[in-house]
Order: structure tokens, then C-alpha cells, then sequence
């Protein structure tokens, strides 16, 4: 990840102000790669496997996390934004596997 140019006086990158990729050592992709030998909170439980749930429960996973992103980006600890971000992650890829060509609204396409 790369600095940002800023210019609201906060910090973009290095030390305690780098971002949760930064500074977490197990936020290096390995788990995205091979969940099981992920094990970002200690707990061991990382979720249902996306390919085994049903398209209606594979929507509602994602929904709940969206629906606590703001929340969990502000206020978690850093092992708890990683694992949000690891399932987020997973949940996406399975939903973008089983809909390559989902419908998109021209609505929201830019003119380029």
C-alpha cells in the first residue's frame, strides 16, 4: 500500500498511523490464499466456507459486513478489521465466482 498525498494534517503512512496492512504482520495475503492455516484472532473459527453457503445466505453474510464496515473500520482492534477484511474479501470473490456476469446499472458507469 502506498502513502497518500494528504493535506488535512494527518499522517498517510509509517508507525502507529500505517494502515492495518501495514501493520499487521499476518495481513500479507497467505490467508486469502489458504484459510486453513489462517488464524487471525486466535479463535480458530473463520466462518463458513463461501462455497458451501446458499446464494441467499452468501448475500446476507455480505450484507451484515457492509452493514458494520463504518463501524469496524473506526473502532475494532486491528485483528478484528483484519478478519473483516479477510471475509469481506472472501465473501466477494465467492459472490464474483458465481455471478461473472452480474448485472450492471448504467446508471452507475462513468463516461470515459
Amino acid at each position: 500500500m502506498t502513502g497518500s498525498v494528504r493535506q488535512d494534517g494527518y499522517p498517510s503512512s509509517g508507525g502507529a498511523d500505517a494502515s492495518p496492512e501495514q501493520r499487521l504482520p499476518e495481513w500479507n495475503g497467505d490467508h486469502l490464499a489458504d484459510p486453513a492455516t489462517a488464524d487471525l484472532d486466535g479463535g480458530g473459527e473463520l466462518g463458513i466456507d463461501p462455497a458451501e453457503l446458499a446464494d441467499e445466505d452468501l448475500i446476507r453474510e455480505m450484507h451484515s459486513l457492509h452493514r458494520t464496515r463504518l463501524d469496524t473500520l473506526r473502532h475494532a482492534s486491528d485483528s478484528a478489521l483484519a478478519n473483516h477484511l479477510r471475509r469481506t474479501a472472501e465473501l466477494e470473490t465467492e459472490y464474483l465466482a458465481r455471478h461473472p456476469a452480474r448485472e450492471v446499472d448504467p446508471s452507475r458507469l462513468r463516461d470515459e
